[in-house]
């Protein structure tokens, strides 16, 4: 298995780790008797408990993207160093956000996002 599929493999288990923190965020905040109803009109989720919730879904909308473009490299034959390395770019930084993120350090925050953007440029120009 290439670098760049065995990062798409810890990017997801990293979403679904996130997936677990924002859940048990908002039961700390709502309590577990709110979240297995239909959730309808819950309370916006504040603090560190939607901080989870936004980097979690931040996480799926750069996963969706990441899976793309290692899977198209793969399947044309592109998987190269360039692509390995932002594959690497992609994933450490996404790493470092969703902790960052939860904290709370929003300058820091928008950087590593950008950090992982740049490994998502890596990928697609291998594949344009």
């Amino acid at each position: 298995m290439t670098i760049e599929l065995k990062l798409l493999v810890w990017s997801t288990a990293l979403a679904l780790a996130q997936m677990l923190i924002a859940l048990v965020a908002a039961m700390a905040q709502i309590g577990p008797v709110s979240l297995v109803g239909n959730r309808e009109n819950l309370p916006a989720f504040e603090g560190w408990a939607g901080r989870a919730q936004r980097a979690h879904r931040n996480m799926l909308e750069s996963l969706t993207v990441f899976a793309v473009l290692v899977l198209v490299a793969q399947l044309a034959g592109k998987s190269n160093s360039t692509t390995a390395f932002g594959a690497q770019l992609f994933f450490w930084s996404r790493l470092a956000y969703a902790p960052v993120y939860v904290i709370g350090i929003p300058w820091l925050r928008t950087a590593l996002w950008g950090v992982s953007f740049a490994g998502l440029l890596q990928i697609l120009s291998q594949v344009l």
